[in-house]
């Protein structure tokens, strides 16, 4: 995937805006989506030209090439969308096991076999060349409504539940097996670029993105390829160490991790702050250009993961985008 070009056709990219996490807001006033599992992508449409972008501006329409069919959804209108990309399994869930499979496939027929994709679209940013981003969030989801894209289809737009309890949409969420709810005031207006308080995610189960800074080799059944993966976030100071992961590994990604850590070895260690002497000891260090997610309990009180597992990398994000929220 390449990184985008200043503009998307003759349209500004737009950075976008992001949520915060806490527990579900209480009182009137709020909006409640589900949280889906999955890549962040802006879709930048105007005639048959579609563009989609990650968070940090890479272009995923050659990764994600169902997604082209925007521009017949739209019908040739100048728009911009704000949506999550999302593997389905057979119950028509969104995955991240089979996202990251689907990633890790050759593009084209290969890749579409593997998992298909859609595009869950959530806010309406520019419509027929008009920014709409400034306008109120139930105005802008008017607006989206009103595009009439279409509900059984690679291009979807999922429910919105105004004025209700967002404590009853998590429950909702969690009986359905989802990630869990972003709540949004109704009245707030896209915010490009900023962590914002008017959105509020609260996830059911709780993940986090890191950076690969080094690598312990296995033991046992694992000897001769990674035991364990030396994880950081950056912070003011740089990268700082948030503590290591060795579950949640298939043996054909512990395979392909070890192809990837060899190429980016180095002598020292990335970590700006001190790593534990037990996993330092014995520790391959390694250039810190991998990120990842990982699945945890908590963070602790000296800031580091409590019983993380492995999820998957995430070539959508950028190392020096995983800011560690503890610090």
């Amino acid at each position: 995937m390449g990184r985008a070009a200043a503009v998307a056709g003759d349209q500004p990219v737009i950075p976008p805006m992001l949520a915060t996490f806490g527990e579900p807001p209480s009182g009137p006033g709020w909006a409640v989506e589900f949280k889906w599992d999955g890549y962040r992508g802006l879709a930048y449409c105007r005639g048959g030209e579609v563009r989609v972008l990650s968070r940090n501006q890479l272009d995923l329409t050659y990764r994600f090439p169902e997604l082209r069919v925007l521009s017949e959804v739209v019908r040739g209108r100048s728009v911009v969308l704000d949506g999550e990309i999302v593997a389905l399994d057979q119950d028509r869930r969104p995955s991240f096991e089979l996202l990251q499979r689907r990633t890790r496939s050759a593009v084209g027929v290969r890749a579409l076999r593997v998992a298909p994709v859609a595009y869950f679209v959530f806010d309406l940013l520019v419509v027929d060349g008009r920014p709409v981003w400034n306008l109120p969030y139930t105005q802008r989801r008017a607006m989206l409504t009103a595009l009439e894209l279409p509900g059984e289809h690679a291009i979807q737009v999922p429910p919105s539940f105004p004025d209700a309890e967002p404590a009853t949409i998590l429950h909702v969420a969690e009986q359905h097996d989802l990630e869990g709810i972003v709540s949004k005031r109704a009245t707030s207006r896209y915010e490009p670029g900023r962590r914002s308080p008017a959105w509020v995610k609260t996830p059911l189960r709780r993940t986090a993105e890191v950076v690969v800074g080094g690598w312990k080799p296995g033991q046992g059944r694992r000897l001769g390829t990674v035991g364990s993966l030396l994880l950081g976030a950056y912070d003011e100071t740089g990268l700082v160490y948030v503590g290591h992961v060795g579950t949640g590994f298939t043996d054909k990604a512990l395979t392909d991790m070890r192809r990837r850590l060899t190429a980016l070895r180095r002598s020292t260690s990335p970590f700006g702050t001190p790593v534990p002497r037990e996993f330092a000891r014995d520790a391959q260090w390694v250039e810190p250009k991998l990120v990842g997610e990982v699945e945890f309990r908590h963070w602790t009180s000296d800031h580091r993961l409590r019983h993380p597992s492995w999820r998957g990398l995430r070539d959508d994000l950028e190392p020096e985008e995983v800011r560690h929220p503890g610090r």
